[in-house]
């Protein structure tokens, strides 16, 4: 049985216990004095809803963990199980075979073999659905009981249920804060495997990337010099990427909300806005169809004769449009929220509109204008598929634009999509990359929260 089924058994029966408690909970209203109860009927409501359903569902997501193992088990106790391989993929595919014709999934079995494990793959699969069946109707039914019985007039329902709003937050904000822990200390624990075989001073300060995640000999550290990743990550997504995506961003947000009609901004901003919701493959595809061959055309007619087709002229500007409406809506949210006294005053100074923009809703709205464009540098250098696709994989150390370059994320993806072992240091350089970017972030997030703490103290 699908689990969906019984998490949809405990939201209806949730349901009828929270109709119950209602119902209880407005005949103690009816016979109380003065109709007064400790807490409102939907607090009572509520109260029986949820111990109706959570529990239930809990041992739903416990049951659907541990039954397939139970399962299969139950398979191979059967005499049938005995012609099986001991291991291997034959022995998997059988069984796989097995379970789908069980399950209505196919018809029949390709292997002979699995034919004699349908019936007892049935037989386990009826067995343990029912008792998951029963035991989450049992709990459904102690749940209600136990709460329905607890209903009284003094009874604080209303405490009881905020603090399990309470606990369901904390829950929450811990799940949050445990990923990004488990994130952290994965590639903290990678990262030290791949320094114990390579270099940390090499791997940082090495101007040579050309590591071979097939490669079983001995490790030269002098392959693993991520400098041109970095210098690639930064010259494509931090320099060309916000050369486009600053200067339109925030002038486009100066357009929309001091020049342009209200007409015209309710056409415009949501024309732009739709930049960020087409999927990165579709620029990726854009910047190698149409940009990429366009810039190399371009670059050849100045004199250029060696650009590229892939270039990280080509992979930047594209990257630029992407991010164009990250800077535009944080500004124009922060410039709109300036107060219009502030304009008002400048106005009345003497100061024409452009005074006005240039010295005072632009300073004012700085905090807002510098993390937007902080959050568009850490978009800019995490993306993957606009490099993938225009820049290229080559890892050059160069200032012209028109050349192939790759980046750290274009590298990271490279790696873990191999063939190579998870003992190789070229598959492990991926984690190593990996954390070198979040400590970027990490330092452009810093620097964008104490920007905006120095320039709000001065303009509250």
């Amino acid at each position: 049985m699908s689990p969906a089924i019984l998490f949809l058994l405990a939201l209806g029966l949730g349901l009828v216990g929270w109709l119950a408690g209602r119902s209880r909970a407005r005949a103690f209203r009816l016979a109380a004095p003065r109709g007064r109860i400790n807490s409102l009927p939907q607090f009572h409501a509520w109260y029986v809803a949820l111990w109706v359903t959570v529990p239930a569902m809990l041992f739903a997501l416990i049951w659907e963990m541990i039954s397939p193992g139970l399962i299969l088990q139950h398979v191979l106790a059967d005499p049938a199980a005995a012609a099986l391989p001991a291991f291997g993929f034959e022995r998997e595919a059988m069984m796989n075979e097995a379970r789908a014709v069980a399950t209505g999934a196919a018809r029949a079995v390709f292997n002979a073999e699995a034919e004699g494990l349908v019936e007892p793959y049935r037989a386990a699969l009826l067995r343990y659905q029912s008792i998951g069946l029963v035991v989450t109707l049992l709990i459904i039914f102690a749940g209600g009981a136990f709460s329905f019985l607890r209903l009284k007039p003094d009874f604080t329902a209303r405490t009881r249920i905020e603090r399990a709003v309470m606990n369901l937050l904390l829950l929450a904000s811990l799940a949050a804060i445990l990923t990004t822990v488990g994130i952290v200390a994965s590639l903290v624990f990678e990262t030290a495997r791949f320094f114990s075989m390579v270099s940390p001073f090499d791997f940082l300060f090495g101007l040579h990337w050309a590591p071979d995640p097939m490669s079983s000999g001995p490790v030269d550290s002098a392959d693993f010099g991520a400098v041109p990743l970095f210098w690639g990550t930064i010259y494509i997504g931090a320099f060309i990427a916000m050369l486009v995506a600053i200067p339109l961003g925030l002038m486009s947000a100066i357009y929309l909300t001091q020049y342009a009609s209200a007409g015209v901004r309710q056409i415009m901003k949501p024309l732009l806005e739709i930049l960020a919701g087409v999927p990165t493959v579709v620029y990726g595809y854009f910047a190698a169809l149409t940009v990429a061959p366009a810039v190399r055309d371009i670059a050849q007619s100045i004199g250029i004769s060696n650009a590229s087709t892939e270039s990280a002229m080509a992979a930047g500007l594209v990257m630029g449009v992407m991010i164009i409406p990250f800077v535009s809506s944080m500004a124009d949210d922060s410039i709109a929220a300036v107060p219009q006294a502030m304009r008002d005053g400048s106005l009345a100074m003497g100061a024409t509109r452009a005074e006005t923009i240039r010295k005072v809703l632009v300073p004012a709205a700085l905090p807002g204008i510098v993390a937007g464009i902080m959050l568009a540098v850490s978009r800019a250098i995490g993306e993957t598929m606009i490099v993938v696709m225009a820049a290229g994989a080559a890892a050059n150390l160069t200032a012209n634009p028109f050349q192939s370059m790759t980046t750290v994320t274009f590298q990271i993806v490279a790696m873990l999509t191999g063939e190579g072992s998870f003992d190789n240091p070229a598959t492990l350089s991926a984690f190593a990359l990996g954390m070198v970017l979040f400590l970027v972030t990490l330092a452009l997030n810093y620097i964008a929260l104490r920007v905006v703490k120095r320039y709000r103290e001065a303009y509250d």
